[in-house]
């Protein structure tokens, strides 16, 4: 199933499931799609009925508005390592983004006035379906609602600031999220699907999610060891090479610039850039 959160075409939020170019609205089954991930069977039988809207006629908001913890990874593909001279943290490193620094497809990722050095960062992201701590590396599917595609868009001056990069991380609007919540039984292995970064439709990035330095089953054991993950939480997992800081001249993201990310067996998220206002 793919599952989404969106506006009516009156402009009201609610969620549901996508299928065949059309959304069916489950709205009035819970006030929020993460409210219901730990019920993704009985979604499965709604997935059946026909779909309320077109997918023309809708707007995406990111899959999960509203986390309670959105946990990135930093230094976390092997190429990404590489073009920055480095050597493999000994540890995953862990910052947070905040729910509204953040839109869904097709929403415009705000470049901000107080830098230039606005870069995209494409991701895979892990959605928690269910309440856990503790969680062993061998039983990290039993707690994972879905997967989706991230855009951790990163306003570098303000992330190399200092060690912490949480400044850089959390410009408002500036990362991007969606554009929906894919089940594992339809990915099938997340670890050989592509993901894949385009500006203005030129590839940046391409690796296939097995070159993280911390694979999904050790993110999810560290994480439910120092928090407890919460339906909804997202882990968004780290980003490949091929970064725009690291390009000669840098590639900055820009108004009037369109990034895409694309994870196989996901789909595209697809967002303009525009300048603050």
């Amino acid at each position: 199933m793919k599952l989404l959160s969106f506006r009516r075409p009156d402009g009201s939020a609610s969620w549901g499931i996508a299928k065949n170019e059309g959304v069916i609205d489950m709205g009035d089954k819970a006030p929020g799609l993460k409210h219901a991930l730990w019920a993704t069977t009985s979604l499965a039988e709604e997935a059946a009925r026909h779909a309320d809207f077109k997918l023309s006629d809708i707007s995406f908001l990111p899959p999960i508005p509203d986390p309670e913890k959105i946990l990135c990874v930093g230094l976390n593909y092997m190429s990404h390592i590489k073009e920055g001279g480095r050597e493999p943290p000994p540890k995953p490193i862990i910052f947070t983004r905040y729910p509204n620094s953040q839109v869904g497809h097709g929403q415009a990722m705000v470049a901000p006035a107080a830098s230039r050095t606005f870069d995209y960062e494409g991701e895979l992201a892990v959605v928690i379906g269910r309440r856990c701590r503790h969680v062993k590396k061998e039983d990290w599917q039993s707690v994972v609602a879905g997967f989706s595609c991230y855009n951790d868009g990163s306003i570098r001056e303000w992330q190399r600031h200092s060690t912490q990069f949480i400044p850089g991380k959390n410009f408002y609007r500036s990362g991007a999220f969606g554009p929906w919540i894919v089940t594992p039984e339809e990915t099938g292995d997340i670890t050989k699907a592509h993901l894949m970064s385009r500006l203005n439709g030129v590839e940046q990035q391409h690796a296939t999610i097995d070159d993280l330095c911390f694979d999904i089953p050790t993110l999810i054991e560290y994480c439910s060891t120092f928090t407890q993950l919460e339906p909804g939480d997202v882990i968004a997992t780290g980003t490949t090479g091929g970064v725009g800081a690291y390009q000669t001249p840098p590639l900055w993201m820009k108004a009037g610039d369109t990034i895409e990310v694309e994870i196989t067996g996901i789909g595209v998220l697809k967002n303009p850039i525009v300048a603050e206002g």
